[in-house]
């Protein structure tokens, strides 16, 4: 897939529809979409939800990019923590949080919403895709094939190299094992956490899971056989306060991709 692709599709959507709306929540495929976008379109319409589960390094950069790119703004609440749905976390947590979003886009900006979604989220659980499509949301990047590792070769191309390595990271309810109730103060402890653990260890990619009600601290990076017994104390020293748990309910391992997440039947996992 090459870069010229994208930009006929997008260029040809914004011919056709002059009020868009593109949904940045702050990770890169989303970003790069409205930076690249806003090449072809001044004054883009960007809408970014802030919630407590939403990482507030996220909203950060999606700011930082709005003032580079001239984005115009749009900061909502889509309040999906006073949906029942979405609170009691269940296998399909995800539709309810995107149906909350666009329904709120939807009803403060005119026009169509576009996504960041990629080519590779089609082989994964992505339950909000259902929703996005319930809302007539428009995927440039899986319309024309492109990958997560297409989208990090555009985003340097266009300016964004700071941000073109970002690992993933979904939003912070998908560290909750499937079934237990969301509530902001979980949310709060686990970005409170996953904060103090970058600070700590920096570039470090890491998760702060609530599973049984105990907490994992899974590392992606660095290996978890790199962490030290001492860092390994100050972390679980941090996260029996945070939390009020006793330190026998904290546990260490290797990041587990979708480990919080419990299908209905079978499937893939998505967190």
């Amino acid at each position: 897939m090459h870069k010229t692709d994208l930009k006929n599709y997008i260029i040809e959507i914004l011919n056709f529809n002059k009020n868009l709306t593109i949904a940045v929540s702050g990770g890169i495929d989303s970003l790069t979409l409205a930076a690249f976008t806003s090449i072809f379109k001044d004054n883009l319409n960007v809408a970014h939800a802030v919630s407590p589960a939403v990482p507030k390094e996220a909203t950060k950069r999606v700011k930082l990019m709005a003032q580079k790119f001239k984005w115009n703004l749009h900061i909502i609440n889509a309040n999906e923590l006073k949906d029942r749905r979405y609170k009691e976390n269940p296998y399909n947590r995800c539709f309810f949080c995107k149906v909350n979003l666009y329904n709120t886009i939807k009803s403060e900006i005119n026009g169509i919403i576009l996504s960041g979604a990629n080519k590779d989220d089609l082989s994964d659980f992505r339950p909000g895709l259902d929703a996005a499509k319930n809302a007539n949301v428009i995927h440039p990047f899986i319309s024309v094939g492109f990958t997560k590792i297409h989208i990090r070769k555009l985003a340097k191309e266009i300016g964004l190299k700071l941000f073109a390595d970002l690992p993933s990271s979904p939003c912070l309810a998908s560290r909750i094992e499937t079934g237990t109730h969301i509530t902001k103060n979980l949310l709060n402890n686990i970005e409170t956490i996953e904060t103090n653990i970058q600070k700590y260890i920096p570039n470090s990619d890491v998760r702060c899971r609530w599973l049984n009600n105990g907490v994992n601290i899974q590392f992606k990076k660095p290996n978890i056989n790199k962490i030290s017994i001492d860092q390994k104390k100050y972390i679980i020293n941090q996260t029996s306060k945070v939390f009020s748990l006793s330190k026998d309910r904290i546990k260490f391992s290797e990041y587990k991709k979708g480990s919080a997440f419990i299908p209905r039947k079978t499937g893939n996992k998505n967190a």
